[in-house]
């Protein structure tokens, strides 16, 4: 039987304060639970019998009740296993480098939904560093963690003041950015290095690292008339960086 401040910390875990307080976060069903065990040596796993765990598990899994899980679930529909990992410790900016790779930069991104698709696109178009400002959402909350399908396994991500770093770099290297005054992708020579900034979903970016961009972009609208104000940034980022790796 679950304790009761087992199942109080395990809930708790949904905002920002008590992550960090306790250093963990909450991944669950089996392929992200999976995933997360390749990277994260779990705190501590919680499954119910019909769960097959990985064969390289070596650890205690603790046997619950499917009531039990959904006591602890975020999901509407709980998935046999939920784990406990502890936080990464805070990325380092110093092996940053956007002379060699391309960067995905996330300029106060707010929607989970759209962190955790925008770092599943940066897993599968290979791209390893993702670096947000610190006004963007937590990548370690559940909804994000649900969200990038066991991505976030594969993917580094690093919190900073975005402004700082980027400045850092903007006479040295390529500096991107989806704008409506931009160049059309398609046209547009792309480099294979530099920093990718995606915007805030109704802001856009920021006007101080407008002033940094060294390449602006635009993703043309080829419908004439009444149409779609605007792309979602997952979707933007997407078709950015799948335009960056087709050239």
């Amino acid at each position: 039987m679950l304790e009761k401040s087992l199942i109080k910390l395990i809930r708790s875990l949904e905002y920002k304060k008590f992550r960090k307080l306790n250093n963990l976060f909450v991944a669950e069903g089996p392929k992200v639970v999976g995933d997360m065990m390749r990277r994260f040596t779990p705190h501590r796993i919680l499954a119910t019998a019909d769960w097959q765990r990985p064969k390289e598990c070596g650890i205690d899994i603790t046997e619950i009740s499917k009531d039990e899980l959904s006591k602890i679930s975020f999901l509407q529909h709980p998935q046999q296993v939920v784990g406990l990992f502890p936080l990464p410790q805070r990325e380092c900016t110093d092996r940053l480098n956007p002379h060699e790779q391309l960067i995905i930069a996330l300029d106060g991104i707010q929607d989970p939904g759209n962190l955790g698709t925008i770092i599943r696109v940066a897993d599968w178009f290979g791209i390893d560093n993702i670096v947000c400002s610190n006004e963007t959402t937590d990548a370690f909350s559940p909804k994000v963690v649900q969200a990038t399908a066991g991505s976030l396994a594969r993917v580094n991500i690093t919190y900073t003041d975005l402004d700082r770093l980027v400045g850092q770099y903007e006479k040295t290297a390529n500096v991107y950015g989806t704008v409506l005054d931009g160049e059309n992708i398609y046209t547009k020579r792309l480099e294979k290095n530099g920093f990718i900034i995606m915007g805030n979903e109704g802001n856009g970016i920021s006007k101080s690292l407008r002033g940094r961009l060294t390449e602006k972009l635009l993703i043309p609208c080829f419908k004439n008339g009444d149409t779609a104000e605007s792309l979602n940034v997952a979707v933007a980022t997407a078709i950015t960086i799948s335009e960056f790796m087709r050239q």
